[in-house]
């Protein structure tokens, strides 16, 4: 058998097939579905992106870290960034999607029960609870990927009072405004209903702009 004979039986077709196929998931297929996803899902091909003003805030798929009181609150993040002082170490940076992560403590870690409990005091009198009130589990532990944007129907509730105050708005106002960015379930079957944080504060802002400063990329 010559080498000529050896090529065309052997090697021909496997190098083709090679040539073939890099072309096809290489090129063509994120060629179209790039064009798919941009012609039939444009804002997620985008990365859902949030704008005010012109000016991008966000994403609706990335939490932001709110504090002030007046503002909707998140889950808590155990993501981490690098320290400003020694960029070496890192340092508590929650919410920082090139970090995400979970704290990967485990239900047996005296660590975790006391960040939790510290989490559940702090809930409650942030939101003048009682000392015994149910917390949503949500807000007091951190979700896999510590970007989750979304809140449980129940801790958007509890904090209801809290912003309705410091808003000078009626509860039931509010309640309209949580109701009206209420997700409710995948497919109608899969997760539970959820509010998305920045989106309902952004629409808060709109509605009863705050004292303070205007929301920016993260308060």
């Amino acid at each position: 058998m010559t080498t000529q004979s050896i090529f065309k039986g052997l090697l021909r077709p496997v190098l083709v097939s090679a040539v073939f196929f890099m072309a096809l998931t290489g090129l063509a297929y994120p060629i179209f579905t790039t064009f798919a996803a941009q012609l039939l899902f444009p804002f997620q091909a985008q990365g859902s992106l949030i704008e005010r003003d012109g000016l991008v805030v966000g994403s609706a798929l990335i939490g932001q870290h709110f504090t002030r009181p007046e503002y909707f609150h998140g889950r808590p993040s155990m993501t981490l960034g690098a320290d400003p002082q020694d960029p070496g170490k890192s340092v508590s940076q929650p919410y920082n999607a090139g970090s995400s992560g979970a704290s990967n403590l485990g239900p047996t870690s005296q660590k975790l029960v006391d960040q939790v409990a510290a989490r559940v005091r702090a809930y409650r009198q942030e939101n003048g609870m009682a000392a015994d009130a149910q917390v949503p589990v949500d807000a007091v532990t951190a979700s896999a990927s510590g970007l989750d944007p979304h809140i449980s129907v129940a801790n958007a509730r509890l904090q209801l009072a809290r912003v309705a105050r410091l808003r000078q708005i009626a509860d039931a106002e509010l309640l309209q405004l949580v109701n009206d960015h209420t997700t409710a379930r995948t497919l109608g079957l899969l997760g539970e209903p959820r509010v998305n944080v920045l989106q309902l504060n952004l629409a808060l802002d709109a509605r009863l702009p705050s004292r303070q400063p205007p929301i920016a990329a993260s308060e």
